[in-house]
């Protein structure tokens, strides 16, 4: 297979030392461009109205298992239409038995003509509109 390498700028967008900004590279960047297409509603980038995800769509939604498989639909649909080099396998979507309106989406992805499986943790709140950080790594992103 052959080896893709993914390189620019890091999200949110920080300085590295000497005041160069942060770089992501590889699965660090796929990651950060899925984060950024769950946290972009349609609509708030005036060049690309229709780049993002409608997850804000299901705040206040009863947490009942169509919801889960409608948010589920709604995320692959929107990694489907923003970022052609990922596969999504599956994408699990998960009530957080412990904090109320919370939901855990596992997105399990391969990047295409690398051979390169990942997955990638968000937690979703339907009390509030912006996907979280789901682990200590990038925002948004479990390791």
């Amino acid at each position: 297979m052959a080896t893709q390498t993914t390189t620019g700028l890091r999200f949110p967008a920080d300085c590295a030392g000497r005041g160069r900004f942060g770089i992501a590279r590889g699965t660090d960047k796929f990651e950060q461009n899925l984060v950024l297409i769950l946290q972009t509603y349609p609509g708030e980038r005036v060049m690309r109205p229709d780049f993002g995800c409608r997850l804000r769509d299901f705040v206040f939604e009863p947490l009942v298992p169509s919801t889960g498989a409608r948010i589920a639909d709604e995320v692959e649909r929107a990694i489907r239409a923003w970022e052609p080099a990922v596969e999504v396998d599956a994408v699990e979507v998960t009530p957080n038995g412990s904090v109320d309106g919370l939901v855990h989406i596992l997105i399990g992805y391969h990047v295409r003509g690398t051979g390169v499986d990942g997955e990638l943790g968000v937690d979703f709140s339907t009390d509030g509109y912006q996907p979280v950080a789901a682990g200590a790594g990038a925002p948004g992103v479990e390791s």
